[in-house]
């Protein structure tokens, strides 16, 4: 299945991402670069819908170590949010991922 750009109004807990950030860096020069960097995880929760303050929390393991950003839907430094695949969740909150007992997900059909 190939990555589809979603709008992040559609995200559902459960969705595994990929969330392109923009990133502005200086460089030793001084000149400002933006460059694109990639967070890929799975969707735990979306909080506040459609709202201005809306935001959705993505959680991954690197390295061993949980890692979880909150990004805010409306924010202009989110480039593009990419559907790599969706589980069948019965939660809208999927923070039982954090603890020691991992529940499998399943495929969605």
């Amino acid at each position: 299945m190939a990555d589809q750009t979603i709008a992040a109004s559609e995200l559902k807990p459960g969705m595994v991402v990929k969330v392109h950030q923009k990133i502005k860096e200086t460089t030793a020069k001084g000149e400002e670069k933006e460059r694109l960097q990639v967070f890929a995880g799975t969707v735990i929760a979306v909080r506040h819908g459609k709202e201005a303050g809306a935001t959705f929390t993505v959680r991954k393991i690197s390295e061993g170590v949980g890692v979880e950003k909150i990004f805010p839907v409306h924010s202009p430094v989110i480039d593009r949010v990419e559907k790599v695949r969706e589980y069948r969740v019965r939660r809208a909150k999927l923070h039982y991922l954090r603890g020691d007992f991992k529940r499998k997900l399943k495929e969605k059909k």
